[in-house]
């Protein structure tokens, strides 16, 4: 019985301890914790399916002509107002959101992409690919974005219409432009990160091991450098559905019969008198929209940051 005695005592001892949380599951306890991100979360959310199951639920056309209701405002038979062909707003902004939202995350991953490969190979290889890379990073960072943004689009949207269509060509333009702008902040994060990990104890024995290049990165450094990557990811979906709506907004986006957030707006500047609500909803969808991806970016800030994780 005497020798059980510290086994009985080591047990207790044991189920006295919290269980061990894994990075994730820890970083994942942070951000709920983070009101403003959980509160963008739930927001986000709750604008994804009202963009997803909407249409389904509330089947207005979105081209149905009324010109008896045109620019009356919210009403049980129009829960949003109309525009100035009676056209149920309410429809419309359900319909656009889908494509604003496609819009930020398409050209996020083309950013994501973009920038985490011009990044790894940068920080990774070092020397002259290093040099060159980040002198091509730093002139396209020089570059007006949105002036540039809207000339690629005003002089190839007309072509890409003819070979594509007036719905495909305009998304896959607008898309491929604007994640080609925004791949630099994205390449530079990762750069530092691959320079900062590469000189790791784990790697430095994954390399005298033998390892290729190929799968240092893809199995030692790069899972190492996702969070901050996927802070930068949260902030280009945001960015990226702004820049639809201004180019929307200036007319050089989607066509009339494409009723994006940004092509709404656009719309309704004429009538911000007679018909202030027909900017007010989808100009509080954008706002709403990016508010809460922002504050989620905070919160995975936050949550993925190691020091603070293995601080607690």
């Amino acid at each position: 019985m005497a020798s059980r005695a510290p086994t009985l005592a080591a047990d207790l001892s044991l189920r006295g301890r919290p269980a061990a949380r894994s990075l994730w599951s820890e970083a994942f306890r942070r951000f709920r914790r983070h009101r403003l991100a959980a509160f963008g979360a739930v927001v986000l959310v709750f604008m994804v399916a009202a963009v997803l199951v909407g249409p389904f639920v509330y089947r207005v056309p979105i081209d149905e002509i009324d010109f008896k209701a045109k620019l009356q405002g919210p009403s049980w038979a129009h829960p949003l107002g109309t525009d100035d062909l009676g056209q149920d707003l309410l429809a419309r902004i359900l319909y656009g959101g889908r494509i604003s939202l496609a819009v930020g995350i398409a050209a996020m991953l083309i950013a994501v992409t973009i920038g985490v490969s011009v990044g790894a190979a940068a920080g990774h290889f070092g020397g002259t690919t290093d040099h060159t890379l980040m002198r091509l990073t730093d002139l396209f960072l020089s570059l007006p974005q949105l002036p540039l943004l809207l000339l690629i689009v005003y002089l190839f949207r007309d072509a890409l219409k003819k070979v594509l269509g007036p719905e495909a060509g305009i998304f896959i333009m607008i898309v491929v432009v604007i994640g080609g702008l925004r791949w630099m902040p994205v390449a530079r994060l990762v750069r530092a990160q691959f320079l900062s990990l590469r000189e790791k104890e784990f790697v430095e024995a994954a390399r005298s091991l033998g390892a290729p290049a190929l799968r240092q990165v893809a199995r030692h450094i790069l899972p190492n450098a996702l969070g901050p990557v996927i802070v930068a990811g949260t902030i280009d979906v945001a960015a990226a559905i702004i820049a639809e709506s201004s180019l929307s907004f200036l007319g050089l986006g989607f066509p009339p019969d494409i009723p994006t957030w940004g092509r709404i707006l656009f719309d309704a500047k004429d009538n911000l008198d007679f018909a202030p609500h027909w900017a007010v909803f989808p100009g509080t969808a954008i706002f709403l929209t990016v508010l809460s991806i922002n504050y989620i970016g905070d919160g995975l800030r936050d949550a993925l940051d190691p020091r603070k994780v293995l601080g607690q």
